[in-house]
């Protein structure tokens, strides 16, 4: 088990990502996938209560909706779901009112007393900081919410979000949630992780698998005639530079019996202040790779060859 940051969460080593259930992954799809996820050892699901809006005919909330059906048809014990708000069609940004009225649509669509960890989802700089920091910490003063998050902020905006809570004394964030990969490694390594350590906060990257090119599918930019949302995606990392990322990937999990996403998620898991990173199954069959990276240790020396073969990644790729 890993802690979460300074928080008592203590969770399985991976974060099952709620990004495809009601868009890439029916009901039935996504209830399979997460008792095949619950039944390998997982324990902690990430989603968002924007999940899935971008699909025709969706509104936001498909996501947390399952979830919250599969939770009081399995009851399950020891779970953590974690949300975000600020992205909802009907609940933008992060004023002291929104955040309190898209967090209560989320207990209601998760069918949950309090929400585990709730994540600032993106930035909101049309809002004063000391608001949004004010509405999360008073959310956990009220019993809503139990671990305050942040996502897709900059390390300036996270010492500042930090700095206003300790001085008000409300809760303070535990977690923070970046976009991070073996092909998508500077910007968070020279400025976030730092902030992390600073701290004390635990890192759940997203984007563990860059979209399913680290699972080593997309080998062409062409994307193989495949169709899926995730491929064209996927393709752009499909350079020289990146294909010999995927190389070393698969000679390094051979070496263990592990396939190349087990062994990239491996990589970031050892990686300083991660401690679960966030993976999507769209189907049963994704799942043992997932929960095999996990439990898989890489040697010093194997971590080193990674790091190497991918230091060429842009930070803004």
């Amino acid at each position: 088990m890993t802690r979460i940051g300074t928080s008592d969460l203590d969770i399985f080593p991976l974060s099952l990502g709620g990004n495809v259930f009601g868009w890439t992954a029916d009901r039935d799809a996504s209830f399979a996938v997460l008792d095949a996820f619950v039944d390998g050892g997982g324990d902690f699901i990430d989603t968002a209560d924007s999940y899935s809006s971008w699909v025709p005919g969706n509104s936001g909330g498909e996501s947390e909706t399952i979830i919250g059906e599969w939770l009081a048809s399995r009851k399950p014990a020891g779970l953590t779901v974690a949300t975000k708000v600020s992205q909802h069609p009907d609940f933008r940004g992060l004023s002291a009112g929104n955040v309190r009225k898209a967090a209560e649509a989320s207990l209601g669509r998760l069918g949950v007393e309090s929400i585990d960890l709730y994540y600032a989802h993106f930035d909101d700089q049309s809002v004063p900081l000391e608001e949004t920091v004010g509405a999360f910490g008073q959310l956990v003063a009220d019993g809503l919410v139990r671990h305050v998050a942040v996502s897709n902020y900059s390390a300036d905006r996270i010492r500042e979000w930090m700095d206003i809570a300790r001085r008000t004394g409300v809760a303070q964030p535990v977690a923070i949630q970046p976009h991070y990969n073996l092909v998508h490694r500077n910007e968070v390594e020279e400025s976030i992780i730092p902030v992390a350590e600073e701290f004390g906060l635990g890192l759940v990257p997203y984007y563990s698998l860059a979209s399913g090119f680290l699972t080593g599918k997309y080998r062409s930019v062409e994307t193989d005639g495949q169709t899926s949302p995730r491929a064209a995606g996927a393709a752009k990392y499909a350079t020289d530079a990146g294909l010999r990322v995927i190389d070393a990937l698969e000679e390094i999990g051979a070496a263990h019996g592990a396939s190349i996403a087990a062994t990239s998620l491996a990589w970031l898991r050892a990686q300083p202040t991660v401690v679960a990173p966030i993976a999507s199954a769209r189907t049963v069959e994704q799942v043992p790779d997932l929960l095999a990276g996990a439990r898989l240790e890489l040697g010093a020396d194997e971590i080193e060859t990674l790091n190497r073969v991918s230091e060429w990644t842009p930070a803004q790729a």
